[in-house]
């Protein structure tokens, strides 16, 4: 049986590459600000707990540090979200190109397995594995090869537990009753923020590889030279 046949056209990824580069760093330094605004909000509690001197200004200050906090989230976060799906989406159509049979799912799912209840956690994984490894410039014999993908894994790793210990966090501090559990999911809270920070910066240079092996791809042809 022949190879399925490419579809559609070469599209760069490179402009969306360069999009998400500022809009995952953004996103990065706002967590890292959401990081210290918790950790401000822990010094006072603490003093709460302790029945240390604290004044108004400090939780007022504690408030506005957290709303800044929440409002840079939603105005980084969501439009990321938006302009990653749509670079996951070109990446894994232009590696349908490249090599059709490397994929197990069609290229839809590229955008469908982010918004799919547990599976959300591991389908984009192995379209964004497949879309490497399709990615890849073959041997100058014309053998198969995968560039190592340890940064794909990294970012995904670190992602997944970033993701899970935030919805962890949610469930924690809706919960809280008492200062000491407001501070208990306060720590959970700036560490999530720091994991998120993190695998922002994977994401980048996740983004920014994928990105240049497709251009390699693009311009120097599926034969890596001799």
């Amino acid at each position: 049986m022949a190879p399925p046949a490419p579809q559609g056209e070469l599209r760069s990824p490179k402009g969306l590459a360069t999009a998400l580069t500022w809009l995952l760093g953004a996103a990065a330094g706002v967590h890292l600000f959401s990081a210290g605004a918790g950790a401000y909000e822990q010094s006072w509690m603490q003093g709460f707990a302790g029945d240390t001197h604290f004044d108004d200004l400090e939780i007022g200050l504690s408030a506005a540090l957290t709303i800044v906090a929440g409002l840079l989230q939603v105005l980084t976060v969501l439009p990321t979200i938006v302009v990653f799906i749509i670079w996951f989406h070109r990446v894994r159509s232009n590696g349908g190109i490249f090599r059709p049979d490397a994929f197990t799912l069609g290229r839809g799912w590229a955008i469908g397995a982010w918004f799919i209840p547990v599976a959300h956690l591991f389908m984009p994984y192995q379209i964004a594995r497949q879309t490497w490894r399709a990615s890849t410039q073959r041997g100058p014999d014309g053998s198969d090869r995968t560039a190592p993908a340890g940064l794909l894994t990294s970012w995904w790793v670190v992602w997944v537990l970033a993701a899970t210990a935030g919805r962890v966090f949610s469930r924690i501090y809706m919960g809280a009753d008492t200062v000491d559990e407001l501070l208990a999911a306060g720590k959970l809270g700036i560490v999530c923020d720091l994991a998120t920070m993190a695998a922002g910066v994977l994401a980048v240079l996740f983004v920014r590889r994928l990105t240049a092996m497709q251009n390699t791809m693009a311009t120097e042809g599926p034969y890596a030279r001799a």
